[in-house]
């Protein structure tokens, strides 16, 4: 018997075969034809022009089994052919080009590997093959050149590629790894993974083949892939075939990082494929100097991405210090702030360790104003990469949101040699805006930073974040500054960070923690009176100066005493000394007279000399108040004008995002004469611009403390909480107004929110109505007035909620549209107003269901979002009415909400573990995608992504205070990361085989690990120390978990025990049989009494802790049990399944409370909220979903199978559907109305396939029980069961005359029956793997069939010959079909999660009905779903719009 494996070539034939008998050219000839090729320099090799490359290779071409030939040139045309790939031994071991031509070689080591290549090709069919040791002339240098830039495309254009691993023999001892190959430690080792040419060698190819030294085959790259992945870190998606251009360029050049060549050039050479670009090949210029000409290739190859990336990165457009918004704003004079300035600017200048200086000072001391000067000289220097200019109220700048997008942004204009590393880092991670503060940082300045070389660039930057205290969220100027100090860190280049703000507590504690030597620190307030006096002073003669000029007001304006005594009154505050020259020169020819009114109010306020500083600024903003309003008026006039000043005034300071003056004019329903005479008065505490679109500042925040304080103000004090109430109705009567269905005129029901151009959203949804749509509900909230049934607010939502949700939708605001809501139910009381509250509910239902079709095609929400709204949906009954009229039959949907909150889809594989946060408000999942992805628990919105393990993560754990995330990973490795910034704390490795589960200590002090090396251990969570290594389970541990005081650890394991252990000692307390499978989950009740466990025997135990006793047995689940969880209350176990299902237990009785069904892949991880009232699950489908624990709503189950659907077909006339499903059953449904006709039963495995015949009078099915059946259409009589296949049925069809039967199977071949006899006419043999789909031709002339390795083949139905094997598809085929004209298929197809017509979206399919099969006749879709369930869609002919 041959030691070799079926379809492996024996190398003793290789003894018996010479490799060369007749060339086609003689030697002579082939002399003649390389030495005349032309020569060139012998260091640079030009390439032929690029659209040559690729299309001209010489190949060895096997005549027949005896004989070899080394062709001619091929241009055009070339013949399928096979490709060797390998690790090259020396010159005198590889067989040349020149020593084929004379006749040598035959004696080299290398020789067996092209005589294996010449046999391994024959065995596939082929007649050429390709070696490139002996199949390139590497003396002529235009040649090698040539071939190296064509290498990429002829690996790529092979029909096999064959990898020959001399390194790795099949049989190595065993390495005791489990269920590993015993060749795969090698494997791993292989010296080909280290090569730089084997890079795109391996990627370039579709068909990658793997062999061992001793030419067995080990696999392929689809069978290896994930072992490839692990060896190589490239991902999944290039292995399997996608595009490399979906790929960075950072991310490409990372693969072949570690990799290396025998020439030092050929680093950067063998990168050109990769990145699909051409250069001539310069050896002797080095690596360096190839790589940055490499590196000038792709840059114009890729010439104006950058632009396009940079524009996709949220940006504030008032952030910086020079934007539009701030071109008024002043500088420090000269000869002011001189010691500070200098100061200042020696730090930056200088080699100081120190990479933050803290400006800090009190309101009005002029922080800005210096950091402003500051940016100002560092600008003109080229040496200010970003500033961020916070403001209070300021929109994008009053929040940190934009805060590192806006810096990268910055940083790449004003820095181009960073413009690249940024832009590659935004291409690399798409939604990297969307990623925590922590990954922005490190993925769009920290990382470009470090890459920047020192040599070509300044030797530091600065960057500029002033008002850092108007930041809205305290946790996030903690997180930033943590953040920013790691600056310190950076060698390439240094980064400065001059911060301003006033000495608030979370910016001192932040600062203070920051070691003292990495800080510097000056507080303005501080300085010596007499200086900032003298300051002060200067500014004062400066801008009163300019007045008098202006004005005329002689030289002596406005004299000595009068500048000592407004110093004086200015009290060191440089905002009251600029508010006083606005208010003077405001004044205009009565500028004297304002100055004397602001001593008179000055000196009348009390009667000591120097007052608190406070005090003076009250009075100068009172007179401002004051004179604004004429002394003509009568008293009522000023009464009238007071009231109306603090109308405009107070909405202006509460505003949450600042408005222009022609905004708030509509939000206020005021004329924008009446608000710009209001205003006219004001500039002095107002930035008002002269174009009345742009928005509305203030000069200095302190107004608004001041106008807000009843003590401070007086007579114009503002009632806060009444200002609310004005915005909040102003905004609830302007959306009113303005929002409609389709607001943008689009009418595409499918259009893409990214795809709608700014400037067509900001006309059809201006700034005013934007703000209202965000902020309606905060004003509401913060207006303290409660909401009653049939108020404005509810009368808002019964008419526009739709309207509403779309326009945020447009805006990109759907997250911040869900959480209002969220408010808005808790602001209604729901004692008081009943109605109110109830549609408040179903609305948070409806956005939550719908919230990803909301963010990317909001004219969804009158398409999908009714239409699979439940039957009694408050929302869907109110609005039924807008579903388009084109959606002429509907699915039947649930009555009402089930327990299913949310659907949280992100991760691109299984989803393996989920937890809460111990408030609530977070979510964590783990994923076989290798990343940690945390939730808003309320919104659903993805919040970060957390990258670090190289392979997939099995467990993740919040630590109890709520800071910490554990995860654990196929990489044998435990991560603690840092929740509010992503970072990376500890990286734990001791573990020798995957870790399968993680969990905290009570006191967040300790973490314990399960693994697949059959331990426990206990590390120290600060140090990352062993602490313990528990022993005893004989198999792998799959799930560990602590008790509730810290004081036990319980483990469950594949040995099919439990066992509870003493966390200080490792002492084992108890082993707990009875399972009879594998133990997959464990966990405690919350007092520690009872443990749970879950099993692969599809059952729940109840143990006691103390004794060991079995409680309960919880019994149900149909497959594996995967996950177990008490809920916090100790009242109820949560578990999940193989079976696709969450289930909910009574731990008290063990009765099933209820059952979840929703997800679409076995469920691998549950859990419960803090409140347990909720639940969140993760599955194999890629999902995380969020469950009401505490819903008394019983299961709604639809009419259908029990088990998925797996095919679905129209009857030939359309009034009936067939659906075959994985409960063996085929059912008939009546198409119009969507009833079950027939329940057919037989088949004893899953059925995979049904159609029915063209006359509609039969039935055909095909089944993983081998057979294939007919059945009578009308009686569900079984006709006819054809038996001759061994292995599964994977698809059926019927010939158009409905006399034969085509089936194609899992044992690669297709069959014809004859339909009236059963018997096989034909059997069709050529596919390499199994058929996955048939059809026949309209004419039943030609069956087409295709295959899982790619390929479809088209046959003659007669004979049975093969008439074209059809080769392009990058992934297995699933389904083949000819148009029923022969020319074009149906416009109507579903494509997850869309139904499509044509090249247009038109339904979107939220994931409960997400297809697994679907048939399409005329304008109606019948979809199958994993749940068993079938939906039915019918539309109607003609243009899909909304209207």
């Amino acid at each position: 018997m041959s030691p070799f494996p079926q379809g492996c070539v024996q190398p003793s034939r290789f003894d018996r075969q010479p490799l060369i008998q007749r060339p086609l050219l003689t030697r002579q000839q082939l002399r003649i034809y390389a030495d005349s090729a032309t020569q060139h320099s012998p260091i640079t090799l030009f390439p032929f022009g690029a659209s040559t490359l690729g299309r001209i290779m010489r190949l060895l071409e096997r005549k027949n089994d005896d004989e070899f030939t080394l062709t001619k040139d091929i241009i055009d045309n070339i013949p399928r052919y096979a490709i060797l790939s390998h690790t090259w031994g020396t010159d005198t071991e590889e067989v040349t080009f020149r020593d084929l031509m004379d006749g040598r070689g035959k004696d080299k080591t290398g020789y067996s590997k092209i005589r294996f290549c010449g046999e391994q090709a024959r065995h596939d069919g082929l007649q050429y093959f390709w070696v490139d040791t002996c199949c390139i002339d590497k003396s002529n240098n235009t040649e090698l050149a040539e071939a190296i830039n064509s290498m990429f495309r002829w690996y790529r254009n092979a029909a096999k590629c064959y990898v020959y691993l001399s390194d790795v023999p099949r049989n190595t001892p065993d390495t005791g790894a489990f269920c590993q190959p015993p060749w795969e430690s090698a494997f791993r080792k292989s010296r080909w993974f280290t090569r730089g040419w084997t890079l795109q060698e391996l990627i370039a190819p579709k068909s990658v083949e793997f062999f061992s030294k001793y030419w067995e085959q080990l696999g392929n790259k689809a069978s290896l892939g994930a072992v490839i992945h692990e060896i190589t870190g490239i991902p999944d998606k290039v292995l399997q075939g996608a595009p490399l251009s979906d790929f960075t360029i950072a991310e490409r050049m990372s693969w072949a990082e570690q990799r290396e060549t025998t020439r030092k050039e050929d680093q950067a050479y063998s990168l050109l494929g990769i990145f699909d670009v051409y250069m001539p090949l310069i050896y002797s210029e080095g690596k360096e100097h190839a790589f940055k000409r490499l590196r000038e290739v792709i840059n114009v190859h890729s010439r104006g991405l950058d632009l396009d990336i940079l524009q996709r990165l949220p940006y504030a457009l008032d952030a910086p210090f020079n934007s539009y918004a701030k071109q008024d704003s002043s500088i420090c004079l000269p000869n002011t702030r001189v010691a500070l300035l200098k100061e200042i600017y020696n730090w930056v200048d200088s080699e100081d360790e120190r990479c933050i200086f803290w400006l800090n000072g009190l309101a009005g001391t002029g922080k800005s104003t210096i950091a402003r000067t500051v940016a100002r000289r560092y600008f003109e220097q080229k040496r200010l990469c970003a500033s961020f200019f916070f403001s209070k109220g300021g929109g994008d700048v009053s929040h940190a949101g934009k805060f590192f997008t806006s810096i990268a942004v910055q940083l790449a204009y004003n820095a181009p040699s960073f413009r690249q590393y940024i832009s590659e880092a935004a291409e690399e991670q798409i939604d990297i805006a969307n990623h925590s503060f922590r990954d922005q940082w490190r993925q769009l300045i920290f990382r470009p930073l470090s890459k920047l070389d020192k040599r070509l660039s300044p030797s530091s930057y600065l960057l500029i974040v002033d008002a850092f205290d108007e930041c809205d969220n305290e946790d996030h100027i903690r997180t930033i500054l943590q953040l920013l100090a790691e600056a310190r860190s950076l060698t390439t280049v240094k980064l400065r960070v001059f911060l301003t703000s006033r000495p608030e507590i979370p910016i001192r504690h932040s600062i203070y923690a920051i070691p003292h030597a990495e800080h510097q620190d000056f507080v303005l307030h501080r300085i010596q009176p007499t200086i900032v006096n003298h300051d002060i002073s200067l500014f004062l003669e400066y801008k009163l100066g300019i007045i008098g000029q202006e004005w005329t007001l002689g030289a002596n304006w406005p004299g000595e005493e009068v500048l000592k005594q407004l110093v004086l009154y200015a009290s060191g505050l440089f905002i009251w000394a600029a508010t006083a020259c606005r208010f003077i020169h405001e004044g205009r020819r009565f500028a004297r007279k304002r100055v004397d009114t602001l001593l008179k109010s000055s000196s009348s306020s009390s009667s000591s000399a120097v007052t608190a500083p406070e005090k003076h600024l009250n009075e100068i903003y009172l007179a401002v108040l004051k004179h604004s309003i004429s002394p003509d008026y009568s008293e009522e006039e000023k009464e009238e004008a007071c009231d109306v000043l603090k109308h405009t005034l107070g909405s202006l300071v509460v505003l949450l995002s600042p408005l222009s003056t022609s905004s708030l004019s509509r939000l206020l329903q005021l004329s924008r004469e009446d608000v710009n005479s209001t205003f006219n008065d004001l500039h002095a505490i107002l930035d008002i611009p002269k174009d009345p679109t742009r928005q509305l500042h203030l000069h200095h925040p302190s107004f608004r403390d001041f106008l807000l304080n009843k003590d401070r103000c007086g007579d114009f004090w503002v009632d806060e909480k009444k200002a609310h109430q004005i915005l909040a109705i102003g905004c609830i009567q302007l959306m009113s107004q303005t929002l409609k269905k389709d607001v943008c005129e689009l009418y595409t029901p499918g259009y893409r929110a990214a795809q709608v151009e700014s400037s067509r959203i900001q006309k059809c949804l201006p700034p005013e109505v934007q703000y209202a749509c965000l902020y309606w509900v905060q004003h509401l909230q913060q207006s303290g007035s409660p909401a009653y049934d049939g108020e404005e607010a509810h009368q808002f939502l019964q008419a526009h909620l739709l309207h509403w949700l779309e326009a945020l939708g447009w805006m990109g605001k759907t997250s911040e549209g869900i959480q209002a809501i969220l408010s808005l139910e808790a602001h209604v009381p729901v004692n008081k107003s009943p109605n109110f509250h109830a549609f408040i509910y179903d609305a948070k239902r409806f956005a939550l269901y719908n919230r990803l079709a909301i963010e990317q095609a909001p004219l969804q929400l009158y398409c999908s979002a009714l239409v699979f709204a439940p039957e009694k949906s408050i929302v869907r009954t109110r609005f039924e009415k807008c579903i388009p009229p084109w959606i002429q039959k509907k699915s039947r949907v649930e009555v009402y909400w089930n327990a299913a909150l949310q659907t949280l889809e992100g991760h691109i594989r299984s989803v393996t573990s989920v937890a809460f946060s111990p408030d609530g408000k977070q979510v964590v999942s783990g994923s076989w995608d290798d990343t940690v992805r945390l939730w808003d628990a309320t919104t659903g919105a993805a919040l970060q992504t957390l990258k670090g393990h190289t392979s997939f993560v099995t467990s993740v754990a919040f630590s109890p205070d709520g800071k910490q995330i554990v995860s654990g990973s196929g990489d044998n490795t435990v991560r603690l990361w840092d929740v509010a910034t992503g970072a990376v704390l500890q990286t734990l490795e001791s573990h020798i085989h995957s870790v399968t589960s993680v969990a905290f200590s009570p006191d967040s002090k300790q973490v314990a690990s399960g693994s697949d090396d059959n331990t426990v251990r206990l590390w120290d969570a600060t140090t990352g120390a062993v602490l313990q290594t528990f022993k005893g389970h004989t198999n792998s541990v799959t799930s560990i978990a602590f008790s509730l005081d810290g004081k036990q650890v319980v483990s469950g394991s594949d040995d099919n025990t439990v066992q509870l252990w003493e966390a200080t000692t490792g002492a084992v307390l108890q082993t707990l049989k009875g399972h009879t499978r594998f133990v997959t989950s464990v966990a405690f009740s919350p007092d520690g009494k009872q443990v749970v466990s879950g099993s692969g025997d599809n059952t729940v135990w109840l143990w006691d802790a103390t004794t060991g006793a079995v409680l309960q047995t919880l019994k149900g689940h149909t497959r594996s049990v995967t996950s177990v969880s008490f809920s916090p209350d100790g009242k109820q176990i949560a578990s999940g399944s193989g079976d696709n299902t969450v289930r909910l237990w009574d731990a008290a009785t063990g009765a099933v409370l209820r059952a979840f069904k929703g997800h679409t892949n076995s469920v691998t991880s549950v859990a419960f909220s803090p409140d347990s009232k909720q639940a969140v699950s993760g599955s194999g489908d890629s999902t995380v979903r969020l469950w009401d624990a505490a819903t008394s709503a019983t299961l709604q189950t639809l009419e259908g199978h029990t088990r998925f659907v797996t095919s679905v077909a129209f009857s030939p006339d359309g009034k009936q559907v067939v659906s075959g499903s994985g409960d063996n059953t085929v059912r008939l449904w009546d198409a119009a109305t969507g009833a079950a006709l027939q329940t057919l039963k037989g088949h004893t495995s899953s059925v995979t396939s049904v159609v029915f015949s063209p006359d509609s009078k039969q039935v055909v099915s095909g089944s993983g029980d081998s057979t294939v059946r007919l059945w009578d259409a009308a009686t569900g009589a079984s006709l006819k069961t054809l038996k001759s296949y061994t292995r599964s049925v994977t698809s059926v069809a019927f010939s158009p005359d409905s006399k034969q039967v085509v089936s194609a199977s899992d044992n690669n071949t297709v069959r014809l029956w004859n339909a009236a006899t059963g018997a096989v006419l034909q059997t069709l043999k050529g596919h390499t793997s199994f058929v996955t789909s048939v059809a026949f031709s309209p004419d039943g002339k030609q069956i087409v069939s295709g295959d899982n390795n790619d390929t479809v083949r088209l046959w003659d139905a007669t004979t049975g010959a093969a008439l074209q094997t059809l080769e392009g598809h990058t992934r297995s085929v699933t389904s083949v079909a000819f148009s029923p004209d022969g020319n074009l298929l149906p416009t109507l197809r579903v494509s997850n999660p869309w139904v499509v017509e044509g090249k247009a979206n038109i339904l979107w399919l939220p994931p409960d009905y997400r297809s697994t099969c679907e048939a399409i006749w005329d304008q109606s879709v019948i979809l199958g779903h994993s749940s068993g369930r079938l939906s039915f869609l019918q539309f109607k002919q003609g243009p899909k719009l909304v209207v």
